[in-house]
């Protein structure tokens, strides 16, 4: 099924005369729409982001989408990328299949890009516009509550490895700590990754490109070190076919878990105006996660032929000269804290759709300090911080793959005609109330889907039966997606009330215009 752009939607309807009443009655917001660096004073940098859930009005639409890019390239040009690829290492993986796995692993990001072209035409956050696939009440659990949940995750692990980048980096300086300082260290981590998430949109966008520069300076001089240091031979045990193939598989979920996780790309995209190019917003949202994502995850795994990237912090001393050592430890930290920065403000996105009266910087500073404390007992309290990040990117790839393959099929489905203010409307019988405040097929897409997936899965803590009926196949980065897009999109077209053709979006024509939430249809789901 085809996506209609906005220009293609307004030609439909150019011809009727409350078309042309809206147009004429819209050109003010239009031109301010497509004035690209005109930010509203509801977004600008160094001011507290106005805007929450709730949808951005077109008069307030800003932006080229090049600057998704920097957005992206700044929170992906991370040293997470770096162990993973360490990982793979780990597991026993040849050299050359732990870099095809690092690529092909990374395809993801094309289904991130692909998610973020609902932002433009919505004006909404992708946890409104997941209204559209569970319900108002099915999305507080399957999209907003799974959301916080993953935005935990993510910014636990992130503050975990600022954490130790930074106290890393203080004993390299001869500077100890007290009894104690540790927990002040992870303190002041904890408010510098998730500051600049408070502050929001305009801010992030700012402050992108010079982070992306800034730390993709320190990698290309780590990637001298590292080749040069490299064993381009290193080789290791011959494993039976099925044992090998169950590793190949369980690198592939681990590194698909990356990309899987940013079910967020709408969040970025909303302040553009409608009829920006879609084509170009997917494209540079993949791109600006796909580039560093390989790049440096290669990087990891070439550096595991060197050195035991157990412990990398530690272990980057034997291939790289002194004066570099701090260098390298600041970007763990600076990588830490810009991956945070996305993380941190789509989480508070989450975490406001499910406390709507709390404001959105809230909800930030709210999450932040429960991910901080976390963070805490993970570093400090558990036996093994290296495993338990491992095993809970083996196991997170089961919940987030389905998340993201809906929200990408059911774009497709309704023709990416989202009506943000339709999607604010959140009262008992509104348009995404469907029965019960519940979309059935995206919920039991969900649950159908994660539950296989898991049966799937092959993680150092748990191997799922249909996983050890195939000698240890880790299959769940590739069921989870498919078998939860697949039956969701069965059951949309075969559930109220897409099961009747005339209803389905796209059926008759539609135009893309800004309304107020009071003017919106209130009726059915067809407005999305």
């Amino acid at each position: 099924m085809s996506i209609q752009t906005p220009e293609e939607i307004r030609a439909d309807v150019a011809a009727t005369p409350s078309a042309q009443a809206a147009g004429a009655a819209s050109a003010p917001a239009r031109a301010a729409a497509h004035a690209p660096d005109a930010a509203p004073a509801a977004d600008r940098v160094g001011h507290v982001e106005q805007h929450g859930t709730e949808h951005v009005p077109a008069s307030e639409r800003h932006g080229r989408p090049s600057s998704l890019f920097w957005v992206w390239m700044s929170a992906n040009v991370g040293y997470l990328y770096f162990v993973v690829g360490g990982v793979l290492m780990l597991l026993g993986l040849p050299l050359w299949e732990a870099l095809a796995i690092t690529v092909v692993g990374n395809l993801w990001w094309a289904l991130v890009g692909w998610l973020a072209v609902s932002g433009p035409v919505s004006g909404s956050p992708s946890v409104s516009i997941m209204r559209a696939m569970f319900g108002v009440r099915g999305n507080k659990v399957f999209g907003a509550g799974l959301g916080v949940l993953i935005g935990l995750f993510y910014e636990i692990i992130n503050v975990a490895f600022a954490t130790l980048g930074a106290i890393a980096l203080l004993a390299h300086f001869g500077i100890g700590l007290p009894a104690g300082g540790e927990w002040v260290v992870l303190a002041v981590i904890g408010v510098l990754s998730f500051v600049i998430g408070v502050y929001g949109h305009a801010t992030i966008l700012a402050l992108a490109p010079w982070f992306s520069a800034a730390l993709a300076v320190v990698f290309v001089v780590l990637a001298v070190f590292v080749f040069g240091a490299a064993d381009w031979t290193y080789a290791v045990e011959p494993l039976p076919v099925a044992d090998h193939w169950a590793l190949v598989m369980l690198g592939l979920a681990i590194v698909a878990s990356s990309p899987l996780s940013w079910g967020i790309g709408a969040d970025y995209a909303r302040y553009l105006p409608a009829d920006v190019s879609k084509r170009a917003v997917a494209w540079y949202t993949a791109l600006g996660g796909f580039v560093p994502a390989v790049l440096i995850g290669a990087l990891g795994v070439v550096a595991g032929t060197a050195i035991d990237m157990t412990d990398p912090e530690l272990t980057i001393g034997e291939i790289v000269p002194a004066w570099f050592t701090p260098l390298f430890l600041g970007m763990i930290v600076l990588s830490s804290i810009t991956n945070n920065v996305l993380v941190a403000y789509s989480t508070g996105f989450y975490a406001q759709a499910l406390a709507e009266r709390i404001s959105r910087a809230a909800t930030t500073i709210v999450t932040g300090i429960v991910a901080t404390a976390a963070a805490g007992w993970v570093l400090f309290l558990s036996p093994s911080f290296l495993d338990a990040l491992s095993a809970s990117l083996e196991l997170a790839v089961t919940v987030f793959g389905p998340l993201v393959s809906i929200y990408a099929i059911d774009i497709v489905l309704r023709r990416n005609r989202y009506d943000g203010a339709a999607l604010d409307d959140t009262r008992r019988g509104g348009p995404f109330w469907y029965r019960g405040g519940v979309f059935l097929p995206g919920v039991v897409a969900m649950v159908t889907a994660i539950t296989i997936a898991v049966l799937s899965a092959n993680t150092t803590l748990y191997v799922g039966p249909i996983s050890n009926a195939l000698g240890g196949a880790d299959l769940s980065a590739l069921v989870g997606p498919v078998l939860g897009a697949g039956v969701y999109a069965l059951l949309w077209l075969t559930t109220d009330p897409y099961r009747d053709p005339a209803k389905r979006p796209g059926a008759a024509p539609a135009a893309i215009i800004e309304t107020d939430a009071a003017a919106s249809p209130r009726t059915n789901g067809d407005h999305a």
